[in-house]
């Protein structure tokens, strides 16, 4: 087991019904005061706290943060990239995960098992401003194959995780 799968596994393990009802109530709504929380989750202000502290510290809240609509902020459109590579080292994958992870338009940015190597969700404002990033994209290292899938509408999404019975 890798030292991040470890950590992983024994994070969750020190978890109890009371963390994870906190876990699912921050992903609600992590405006919340401790005082609604810890009423939420039958515990007063100061344990409440306590245990929020001690997720954040384990890492396993990571941060807080303002979901914001993208099409209210005038960025319409969310691609899918998917990119092959020709080339599989790791100074490879150091230079081009420094590049893509330095463009503000990539929400999220993933190595992939099965027939593409990368894929990558970007949202922008419009078929332009996609031609601008995708320029940038192919000239930041050489790649093999660049797909991209273009979102006609959103049908579900979500940022709070199931978060598992203990």
């Amino acid at each position: 087991m890798t030292d991040v799968a470890a950590q992983g596994s024994e994070a969750s393990r020190r978890l109890d019904a009371i963390d994870r009802k906190i876990l699912m109530v921050l992903q609600e709504d992590a405006s919340l005061s401790v005082a609604e929380i810890g009423d939420r989750v039958g515990l007063s202000s100061t344990p409440c706290w306590k245990r929020i502290q001690r997720l954040e510290a384990d890492g396993v809240i990571l941060r807080r943060v303002a979901l914001v609509d993208q099409n209210k902020i005038g960025l319409g459109i969310s691609v899918f990239v998917s990119v092959e590579s020709a080339d599989h080292s790791e100074a490879w994958l150091r230079k081009f995960a420094e590049a893509v992870s330095s463009m503000p338009e990539v929400m999220e940015f993933y190595r992939m098992a099965g027939d593409v190597d990368y894929m990558l969700r970007v949202v922008v404002a419009d078929m332009q401003s996609y031609d601008v990033f995708y320029k940038k994209l192919i000239s930041a290292v050489p790649l093999k194959n660049v797909t991209s899938r273009f979102a006609m509408e959103k049908i579900k999404s979500v940022t709070a995780l199931p978060v598992p019975p203990v």
